[in-house]
């Protein structure tokens, strides 16, 4: 008998599928932009972020410089490529550092019937704190800079994965396939990896792509209230925070970080959702 599930119930041309729905389309397409853009910072950016020109200080939106300048003279365009690339960076690794950590929890909670009831206290514990409070709290504790962000956001979003991944494993654990390969001696590490963790990998990328959404948010409001990353480092959050000094003479500053947070976002929401319509066996039935 077959010991070996299926490693995800999706059909091959889910990205086709995808990409045929008009609002996943739109979120790819400004996602691609935005993270291209991002990624050729280097090559495409007028001026080096640093960059001070006191004499073109608060200038407006121009042909010099497209989305202005700020209170140095800095170029409002090339911080904010540079910054999309820190804002990604991180949103990207906390996604990954959440996902390791909700994927132990969530496989020893949902396996291990003697361990679900501590484990899933402790979730419940961490999910009790609200999500910015305790971020801000161990940004606080651990420092500020680009690693403890991840860190710290990291372990605020790993419970909402684990309870996620507890869930599945909970109804996966009792299935024909799990109950033949434990009757036949397969190890248990080689039945939580082969046969569960694989059959887990829809709901986790669905809860991976609003993580990463909510991960930019929460970085960005980290670093407008100054405990996020290094000012020296641009960062969306951090250049909404400076012009808020300015918005009365200078809303520029205000505003084109903020529509990137919006865009960004808002793309990895209408993909999120894509996938959890196309994913969900439920929804898949009415698309």
């Amino acid at each position: 008998m077959a010991a070996i599930a299926p490693a995800l119930q999706s059909e091959p041309n889910i990205l086709s599928r995808l990409v045929g729905r008009r609002t996943s389309l739109i979120g790819i397409i400004i996602l691609a932009i935005i993270a291209a853009a991002a990624l050729l910072a280097p090559f495409i950016a007028p001026y080096s972020p640093s960059k001070l020109s006191i004499a073109s200080r608060l200038h407006g939106p121009e042909m010099a410089h497209l989305f202005g300048t700020d209170d140095l003279g800095r170029d409002i365009f090339t911080r904010m490529l540079y910054a999309g690339r820190t804002s990604l960076t991180v949103g990207f690794a906390v996604v990954v550092f959440s996902s390791i950590i909700g994927i132990v929890l969530g496989l020893t909670a949902g396996f291990f019937r003697r361990l679900d009831q501590p484990v899933s206290r402790l979730i419940d514990a961490m999910m009790a704190f609200p999500d910015i409070l305790l971020a801000i709290a161990l940004v606080a504790a651990l420092g500020a800079s680009a690693t403890n962000v991840v860190i710290a956001l990291g372990i605020v979003y790993a419970p909402r994965l684990a309870r996620v991944i507890r869930a599945s494993t909970l109804v996966i654990r009792e299935l024909p396939y799990v109950e033949a390969a434990r009757a036949l001696g397969v190890p248990t590490p080689v039945i939580l990896l082969r046969h569960v963790l694989r059959n887990v990998t829809s709901p986790l990328l669905v809860q991976g792509t609003f993580i990463f959404a909510n991960a930019i948010l929460a970085e960005a409001g980290l670093s407008f209230l100054g405990v996020g990353i290094s000012p020296d480092t641009p960062t969306w959050g951090t250049m909404i925070s400076v012009g808020r000094q300015y918005m009365d003479q200078a809303s520029w500053m205000m505003f084109f970080p903020g529509a990137a947070i919006v865009l960004t976002v808002l793309s990895l929401q209408l993909v999120g959702d894509g996938l959890r319509d196309l994913l969900d066996p439920r929804l898949a039935k009415d698309i």
